[in-house]
């Protein structure tokens, strides 16, 4: 791909361009200038339309409201039908003793960050699947009308899903505010797996690709289970914080059923089952 266009747009001073990993749909590279690096992802800008400029007003959002690492925003744009973000250059480091107890502790005080409805100010992504983020003033209604019944409804479309399996997740629907407990709306990562925090160079922990939005704060917890899980102490840590309500574990299958169903959408396969199973309760 000829960068050249995106870095004259950027107006930075670049001596060497690198490719690296970027993940499944985009493409990424390391950019070399006099005195420092940066990290630029490129997509097609009609494919995904407005999908960094909405990912770098996520991290500016979570940088504003947390003290874990954050990479800041140098530059987002269009150019010849391509879109870019570039971003700080985070170097890869070792963990410092207390490193998943300080990651626990910062993002239980992020999720005490709270707005007076759940959402967003705008839609996002998750991964390359639109995210609907309009605001409503329950966990049930929000959680229902902007995560799972959409996705449902693809499924529906597709043939992918019986009519006893919609029925099951409209019941579940119904539940969501009697299956969780009351709380304030929390600013959530919300794509939170293993794959999308580093240890940076002072042995703390950096969070990147968001899915922004303020919702029930069980679902990151649930997201960084769903592949996996965190150590221990983090998960202690966070309680210490930021006590959980009772019996939150056993909660895990109903956050973890919008990120299945977007994985079933992405990737199809097990994760279909995986999340008709916990459908099936209802």
């Amino acid at each position: 791909m000829n960068l050249q266009p995106i870095i004259k747009k950027t107006g930075l001073e670049i001596i060497k361009i690198e490719p690296v990993g970027g993940g499944d749909i985009n493409e990424a590279y390391c950019l070399y200038g006099p005195v420092q690096k940066y990290f630029l992802k490129v997509n097609d800008a009609a494919r995904f339309s407005g999908m960094f400029k909405k990912e770098g007003k996520g991290l500016q959002a979570l940088q504003s409201q947390c003290n874990l690492v954050i990479p800041k925003v140098i530059e987002c744009g269009e150019v010849e039908g391509k879109q870019f973000l570039v971003l700080e250059w985070l170097e890869k480091g070792a963990a410092a003793t207390n490193f998943w107890i300080d990651f626990g502790t910062a993002l239980a005080q992020m999720h005490k960050q709270s707005k007076g409805f759940f959402g967003f100010d705008e839609d996002n992504y998750i991964g390359s699947l639109p995210q609907i983020n309009s605001k409503h003033q329950t966990w049930g209604s929000f959680y229902a009308e902007c995560r799972i019944l959409p996705l449902v409804k693809k499924f529906n479309d597709t043939n992918l899903f019986s009519s006893s399996d919609i029925n099951h997740a409209e019941n579940f629907c119904k539940k969501i505010d009697e299956i969780f407990p009351a709380e304030p709306a929390s600013l959530l990562h919300g794509d939170l797996w293993g794959g999308n925090y580093m240890i940076v160079q002072n042995g703390s922990a950096a969070i990147y690709d968001p899915a922004v939005y303020y919702g029930h704060r069980e679902m990151d917890l649930g997201m960084t289970l769903l592949f996996g899980g965190f150590s221990t102490p983090f998960y202690d840590a966070y309680n210490r914080a930021y006590p959980l309500e009772k019996n939150w574990r056993q909660r895990i299958p109903y956050t973890q059923l919008y990120p299945l169903l977007v994985h079933a959408i992405l990737f199809g396969g097990h994760y279909i089952q995986s999340a008709r199973e916990i459908l099936m309760e209802f």
